[in-house]
Formats: C-alpha cells, sequence, structure tokens
C-alpha cells in the first residue's frame, strides 16, 4: 500500500544515546550487533539480600563528561537520569546541526521522564525531624545544612523538558510524557503529531530513566517482576526463552532530532531516517497486568499501520517490546500473529531487552533509534540467551547473531505497566 502523504512527513535529523552498552549511538549498536550484554552486578546501591542484584548500568566514566556542556548551573537540578538525557541530547542535537536553527520558537521538547526517586538517606534524614506524634521541627529541617529544595525538584517530571529547552533554547511547545515502560515511545509519537500539525518545525524527543535505586528497585521486586534465576549476569535477559523468568531493569537515555521534511531539506541536514506513523492505546486491563489476549498491543500496532498508510506485508521487521517477562513474551507473540496473520512467522522479531535491559521510560526511545541505525546498516539486531524454545513462543526471533538482511520498514513496541502501549512505525527515508 502506498503510503498517502496528505500531512507533513517527519524525519529524523539527529539520534542520540547513553546506555549499558555504550556511550553513544554507535558504541552502543556496535556492541549490540555483537551480541554483548550491558548486565551486571549492581554498583549503585547495597543489594544484599535482595532476590535480584543485577541490573545494566551507565558506567559513571561516560557521563562525567556531561561536565563540558554549557550552563552547568542546571547541572544541581538534574537527577541522573536527567543527566544522561542531556548526555543523549548533545550528541543528537551536534548531528542535526540544531543550533544552526534561528527560529528558536519553532523547536520544542517532548520527553519522557518520571523524575528522581528520593534516595534511603533522604528519608532518613527527614524522618530525624518528626517526633512520632504528627508534629514536624520545620525550623531545624530549613536551616543550614538542613534538606536541600533541590530535591523536590530533581523528584518533578517536568522539570527534564523544562531544563532540556534552557539548555538547547528550544521556545516551542514543551511536552513531559509520565507512561511506564511506553514513555519514550509516546514522546516521539506525540512529537511527530505537533510538527504534523504545524505546531512545530522541529522536537528534540525521547526518554530517559534512571531508577538503579533501593527505592526505584525495591517496587519491581515486591510485585516479582524481576529476575531472580540466573547462572550469570548476562544470561539472566532471555526474552522468548522458555527459561525466561522477569525482565532486568537498567538504565539509560535516547535521543532523537524530529523535523518537518521541508524544513530538513531548506537547511541540507542530512535525513537518517522516518518516523512513518504512531499508535496508541490502553489495555484498560489491570494496574499490573497486560491484557492476557494481547488487545492493547494490537490496537497499537494497528494504529501505527493505518497512520503511515501501510498494510501488514509492507513491515520488514519488529523490534519487540521482548521484556524476558512469562507473560509480556506470551501476549506480544499472540498480538504479533493477530495483527500480521500468516506473515507473522517471516518476520524478523528480536530484543534488545535481551542485551541492555530494560530502562523503563527511555526503552522505547533507545530501541527506536537502534531500528533505524539497523535499516541503515541493514543490520538486524540479535535476541540473545535464546536457548530452549518456547513453544507459545514460535516466531522467528534473531537468535543470539545479528542477521545481515535488507529491510526498509519496521515497527517499535512499548507496552507499559498499566496498560499504556506505543507503537512506532519507522523507515529509511525514501526521498
Amino acid at each position: 500500500m502506498s503510503r498517502e502523504y496528505s500531512k507533513r512527513r517527519v524525519v529524523v535529523t539527529g539520534w542520540g544515546m547513553i546506555t549499558s552498552l555504550g556511550k553513544n549511538t554507535q558504541e552502543t549498536f556496535a556492541s549490540a550487533s555483537r551480541g554483548v550484554s550491558g548486565i551486571d552486578f549492581i554498583k549503585s546501591f547495597e543489594t544484599k539480600g535482595l532476590p535480584c542484584t543485577i541490573g545494566g548500568e551507565v558506567k559513571d566514566i561516560w557521563l562525567d563528561e556531561i561536565q563540558a556542556i554549557p550552563a552547568q548551573r542546571f547541572y544541581k537540578f538534574s537527577s541522573r537520569g536527567l543527566r544522561l538525557m542531556r548526555k543523549a541530547t548533545l550528541e543528537a542535537a551536534e548531528l542535526a546541526r540544531l543550533d544552526e536553527i534561528k527560529d528558536r520558537e519553532k523547536i520544542g521538547v517532548s520527553l519522557g521522564f518520571h523524575g528522581d526517586n528520593q534516595s534511603v538517606e533522604d528519608i532518613m534524614f527527614l524522618h530525624r525531624f518528626y517526633d512520632g506524634n504528627g508534629m514536624w521541627d520545620m525550623n531545624g529541617l530549613m536551616k543550614a545544612g538542613g534538606y536541600s529544595s533541590l530535591n523536590f525538584l530533581r523528584r518533578k517530571p517536568d522539570i527534564g523538558t523544562s531544563i532540556l529547552s534552557i539548555l538547547f533554547d528550544c521556545k516551542g511547545p514543551n511536552l513531559s510524557v509520565v507512561s511506564a515502560c511506553s514513555a519514550g515511545s509516546q514522546a516521539i509519537g506525540e512529537a511527530c503529531r505537533i510538527i504534523q500539525e504545524g505546531k512545530s518545525d522541529v522536537m528534540i524527543a525521547g526518554g530517559c530513566e534512571s531508577t538503579l535505586n533501593f527505592l526505584g528497585f525495591v517496587g519491581f521486586v515486591l510485585i516479582k517482576a524481576l529476575a531472580e534465576r540466573y547462572t550469570a549476569p548476562q544470561k539472566a535477559s532471555r526474552p522468548f526463552d522458555r527459561k525466561r523468568n522477569g525482565f532486568v531493569m537498567s538504565e539509560g537515555a535516547g535521543a532523537l532530532v524530529l523535523e518537518d521534511l521541508d524544513h530538513a531539506r531548506s537547511r541540507g541536514v542530512p535525513i537518517l531516517g522516518e518516523i512513518l506513523g504512531y499508535g496508541t492505546s490502553a489495555d484498560a486491563y489491570r494496574i499490573t497486568d497486560i491484557h492476557p489476549k494481547g488487545l492493547g498491543a494490537i490496537f497499537a500496532m494497528r494504529g501505527a499501520l493505518d497512520d503511515a498508510s501501510l498494510a501488514p506485508e509492507d513491515i520488514d521487521y519488529i523490534n519487540a517490546h521482548g521484556t524476558s517477562t512469562l507473560q509480556n513474551d506470551v501476549m506480544e507473540t499472540l498480538a504479533i500473529k493477530e495483527v500480521f496473520g500468516k506473515r507473522a512467522q517471516e518476520i524478523p522479531v528480536s530484543s534488545n531487552k535481551s542485551m541492555l535491559g530494560h530502562a523503563i521510560a527511555a526503552a522505547g526511545a533507545i530501541e527506536c533509534i537502534l531500528t533505524l541505525v539497523g535499516i541503515q546498516r541493514s543490520i538486524i539486531l540479535p535476541t540473545i540467551n535464546y536457548e530452549y524454545p518456547d513453544p507459545k513462543c514460535d516466531l522467528d526471533y534473531v537468535p543470539n547473531e545479528a542477521r545481515m538482511k535488507e529491510h526498509r520498514r519496521a515497527i517499535s513496541n512499548s507496552f507499559g505497566f498499566g496498560g499504556q502501549n506505543a507503537c512506532l512505525c519507522v523507515g529509511g527515508f525514501d526521498g
């Protein structure tokens, strides 16, 4: 089915990321192409006594490089997750030559971000000023050396878009997206709609997350969502494999510069790919469980195809949500079969989370970029740790090794806790 270009085309002119596999897009994609795992034992907080002690951490030395970014007065307002996003956005902005655009009112920001988690130390400090009978000692709390108001600001999800807009001089639409694992993809999709509606010519869009501290981690432990059985950290994330038993939490950030096609052409910037369609939905089922028949996922995938004016036979690859949980991987397999019918058996499907872990709000943005880079380089990234086939998961999951294969159009799935779903249809740029 040929696409009808009745609306503005949204192209990608910049991308950037920082993940457990690398400090930028090139390093991350190169490691993923080799099937390298970024998962290891957690070093950022004490995990003794927890049933899961692994995660995908970003190396501090990579993050320290953002000290060179101007306007460091905002560093103290920034959580670790937002510092990751600043690093990814700097890479994307330089690639897109964002600083050359004169009309800054036509540049907006759309960010999937959940703010910061309070530390155990902060909570213990606060309770020093509570008498246990309903009275707080605010004088003691507020005097010099007390609790900093910056802790409040760092927890606000909207602080991310505020700081990015200041640092990169973006005076257009400003959107904060808080939708769990689908936040990064939704931020990209909503940014596309803003451009298509003519409200902006350029958008910085993506997601970031750093929940690898006790309070961010223990919630997933309590709902038994994390992998608790593994022979080695690198073997724990095993999407679609029969011995999967939970996901592995990670951190990271992914940023895209999205642009109206005519605007990009007018300034002669290289075009890296195109966002063809966006679908989003809600399961409207349960807070912690996905719909067992994948109805929300089906609606999102079909919505992305409809938005792109494409048919199932036009899709060459599926970047799966692929969390490595018992429920998600079966549900996503069912949903893909429902949307793609008999052709589902022919389409390569793989999960980047087998190598990167699950970066929550950042996951969809990172996976969208990796999908676009794979299209550009004719490489389909693998699903590593696929050793024991599951009869309920019977598609082509590109097991263990990357596949050299030309492909032009793909979809990237993100299905969040609470039943929040987003699907992006992306492609190589065809002028």
